[in-house]
This record gives C-alpha cells, structure tokens and sequence, in this order.
C-alpha cells in the first residue's frame, strides 16, 4: 500500500525532464478549468534567459522569466476548456526542450454554500434587540448585588 502512495506521489507531482537539467513542471498538474497554474521551467544553463511554454490548455503562449535560478511563469486554463490530458512543451532559448502533462478536470462547481444544518442559531428579526435587553438586565443585576452586598450596616446591631 505504501508503495503505491509513493509511485502516486512521485507521478503527480514529478517534473518532466528531457536532458540533465532541462525540464518543465505545472503545479496543480490537475486543473479545473477557470483555473491558475503555476509553471516552472528549467533550461540546462540558459536559466538567465527568458523560454517560452505552449500548451492547447493555455490558448497561447507563456513566457517564462528567470527567478531564483528557474524559469517561472502563469497561465490560466480557460473556462469552457474541456476535459483531458494536454501537453505542455517548454522550448529553451539555446534549443532544449521538454514536455510534460497537465489534466483538466470536469468538476461540477457547488451553485450555493454547504448544508450545514437548519440554521437554528442565525439571527433573525428581534434577536439582537432581545440579547441586547438580556445583557443590560445582566449588568444591572450584578451591579445592584454588588452595591447591596458591600453596604456598611449602621445602627445597634452592627
């Protein structure tokens, strides 16, 4: 069981690699469509130089700018694309190239929040008038013990 975790994990989220150091990567690999998607891109020692991403998810090309020692870059997938499996091919500006794949998923979005109960505790008309009398009642009985409590008898018996 462990070990198809492991070969998950290392299928979903491992970079495609074409030479030793050139390579490209989508994070989600697995998109919505409407989706942002973040690409990051390595292009042997050309990492200082801009390099170009296309992919049919996209709808164009995706520039790619140096940060950090990568390449990095965004790209939104359409809202009406349809579902399945797209190629994203990166190609160097010295002439490397590489491929990877990104999924776009058909998944219903929810119309309205969860159903999360019958809502017995939400405010309605009259609650926060009828909490705001409990609460000064509160105070006002507090502050009457208290006054009577700390009053000095006077007289014979004290």
């Amino acid at each position: 069981m462990l070990g198809l975790i492991g070969a998950f994990v290392l299928t979903t989220v491992a970079p495609a690699w074409a030479t030793e150091n050139t390579f490209v990567e989508v994070v989600p690999n697995s998109a919505q469509a409407g989706t942002r998607v973040s690409i990051r891109a390595g292009c042997d020692n050309a990492n200082n130089r801009q390099a170009t991403v296309r992919s049919d998810a996209f709808g164009g090309p995706v520039v790619l700018r140096p940060d950090n020692g990568f390449l990095t870059g965004q790209a939104t997938v359409p809202g009406g694309k349809e579902p399945g499996d797209y190629p994203v091919d990166l190609r160097c500006d010295k002439g490397p190239t590489a491929t990877t794949t990104l999924t776009v998923l058909n998944m219903d979005q929810p119309s309205k929040g969860p159903a999360t109960g019958g809502g017995g505790t939400a405010g309605s008309s009259g609650t926060g008038t009828l909490l705001l009398v409990g609460g000064v009642a509160v105070v006002g009985l507090a502050v009457g013990f208290g006054f009577f409590g700390n009053r000095r008898r006077t007289g014979p018996g004290s």
